[in-house]
């Protein structure tokens, strides 16, 4: 009797050993499961975003709601090598006036998509060409407005070939003579091959390479490949002058995602976003760019920075550790994105 006491007085203290041990542990582990199902990358994400990154959150972290279609591409990437947009939208609801954004960075966009001339002392570069309807407003119209010739555009760098972004590439190239047109690789072997490209199809010519930097004199920008958004996006690291002071920038030249791809896109997405956050951070970067205003703000931002007052910073400079939590947001986006459409 007293052996069987015994023995149930062991097995006693070991199963609370064992539950003492599991309370102990449990936090850390409800941690590492939340931080990898898709409500703890959400909070995490979310989190990350902060003051400046909400639109990125909502575009990537917000699936559409039950009912609606879920596009096998982002709504924006309409046209460019996948076809044509429908006609153009009333000019009131895109169009914006151009802006000084830092002594040689100026914004060309929409109100919607962005575009930018970067002012060198031996040309200007362009990045981005809009929608069709919108380059010879925004891009030729918005450099006379600022006092910038159109015919010291050495090169228009295209992020990828999507129409709201290069659908104005045609007319670029054939109105501003001498010029080069950039695109990745893959994205160049898309316009090529495409029979419907929006703003007619652009001849082919440089292509933009990993660690390539393209200079106009005294300014210039590193590419730094990215496929995701399209298999040839290209991403760019540049400095500008404000207020005679570097402002170092790491603009991602494609965020939006499907929510419906295989594991193997995602994967493929997230590695891209890690390499540019890396690369970002090498640079310096404290200033975080896009081509839709919806991730960056720069519509606000842009006329913020040309209507402040002297000593005012500018917007766009967040900071280091601001421009590495918007990768943060995109990657834990993904990520949940992947676990919501692979289970995985």
């Amino acid at each position: 009797m007293k052996k069987e006491n015994h023995s149930n007085i062991r097995r006693f203290v070991w199963i609370a050993f064992v539950a003492l041990a599991i309370i102990a542990v449990s936090p850390a582990v409800r941690a590492q499961t939340l931080s990898t199902s898709v409500d703890g990358l959400l909070g995490a994400a979310k989190n990350a975003a902060g003051l400046e990154w909400p639109g990125t959150f909502l575009r990537l972290c917000i699936p559409p709601p039950p009912g609606a279609p879920a596009p096998t591409a982002p709504a924006a990437a309409r046209g460019g090598a996948r076809g044509t947009p429908p006609g153009p939208p009333a000019r009131e609801t895109w169009y914006a006036e151009p802006a000084k954004v830092a002594d040689n960075l100026y914004f060309l966009g929409t109100k919607i998509h962005s575009a930018w001339a970067i002012a060198g002392s031996e040309g200007t570069i362009v990045l981005e060409a809009l929608y069709d309807y919108a380059a010879q407003d925004e891009i030729f119209g918005g450099m006379r407005k600022l006092g910038l010739d159109t015919r010291r555009v050495k090169y228009v760098i295209l992020s990828h070939a999507h129409a709201d972004h290069d659908g104005g590439a045609k007319l670029l190239q054939d109105e501003i003579p001498g010029v080069r047109l950039v695109y990745g690789a893959a994205d160049w072997d898309a316009v090529d091959i495409s029979t419907n490209h929006a703003g007619g199809k652009p001849k082919h010519d440089m292509v933009g390479k990993d660690g390539m930097k393209i200079s106009v004199g005294d300014a210039s920008v590193q590419i730094v490949t990215m496929p995701g958004h399209t298999p040839g996006t290209l991403s760019f690291l540049f400095e500008v002058r404000d207020n005679g002071k570097p402002l170092r920038i790491a603009y991602v030249g494609g965020t939006a995602i499907p929510f419906n791809a295989n594991a193997e896109y995602y994967e493929g997405y997230i590695a891209s976003s890690k390499k540019m956050a890396k690369a970002a951070a090498d640079y310096g970067a404290t200033a975080l760019m896009s081509n839709h205003t919806e991730f960056d703000n720069a519509f606000f931002k842009a006329h913020t920075a040309a209507n402040r007052k002297a000593g005012v910073a500018n917007p766009f400079e967040v900071g280091t550790a601001a421009v590495a939590r918007y990768f943060t947001v995109v990657q834990d986006c993904a990520t949940a994105a992947r676990i919501r459409a692979t289970g995985r």
